[in-house]
C-alpha cells in the first residue's frame, strides 16, 4: 500500500459525486446511485493517480485528501505471480 494525496479539484469531484440528486423515474430507468458515481471518479483518480480503486482507504491520522492504496503496478505483478484456476479431473 502507498500513500497518495488527492489535489482540492479531484477531492471536489469525489464529494459532488457523493451528493444524493432529486430524479423523477421516466421510462423505468433510474439514473445512476451516489455510490455508482463516486465508484466512477474513483475509477477516474485511480486511472490519473495509478492505483487500484478498490484498495482505497483513508489514510491513518491525515486529512480526507490522503488515502492509502494499492499500487497498479504491484496489483498487475501479484497477479501474475497467483497460480491459475485448478483443472478438474
Amino acid at each position: 500500500m502507498r500513500e497518495y494525496e488527492l489535489s482540492e479539484e479531484q477531492l471536489q469531484r469525489l464529494l459532488d459525486a457523493a451528493e444524493a440528486t432529486p430524479y423523477i423515474v421516466v421510462g423505468g430507468t433510474e439514473p445512476p446511485s451516489a455510490q455508482d458515481n463516486a465508484d466512477a471518479v474513483w475509477q477516474s483518480i485511480a486511472r490519473e493517480m495509478g492505483f487500484v480503486w478498490d484498495t482505497v482507504e483513508p489514510a491513518p491520522g491525515k486529512g480526507q485528501r490522503f488515502i492509502v492504496a494499492e499500487e497498479a503496478q504491484q496489483a498487475l505483478a501479484g497477479q501474475a505471480e497467483r497460480p491459475g484456476p485448478e483443472e478438474k479431473a
